[in-house]
């Protein structure tokens, strides 16, 4: 490995270290973000479901109520 990859890979470890232990105001913007992004990823999934035909939530174990009903759960809801 020569020099130069070393020192991006030292580079990279360095900072996932330091993204991993959010500190004052950056880290708790870091904290929302990830959190709106996990509750904006968790609406998409549901309005998914929702959106799929009788014949796969069949196959995949769910009714259209059931489909329905978790579209319509607020987002920060688990």
């Amino acid at each position: 490995m020569s020099r130069s990859q070393s020192s991006v890979l030292s580079s990279a470890s360095h900072a996932s270290s330091q993204r991993s232990i959010p500190a004052g105001i950056g880290g708790a913007l870091v904290t929302l973000f990830d959190r709106m992004a996990t509750w904006n990823e968790r609406r998409r999934q549901r309005l998914a479901l929702e959106a799929l035909p009788d014949h796969l939530l069949s196959d995949i174990g769910v009714s259209r109520a059931d489909a329905s009903q978790e579209a319509d759960k607020p987002f920060w809801r688990g």
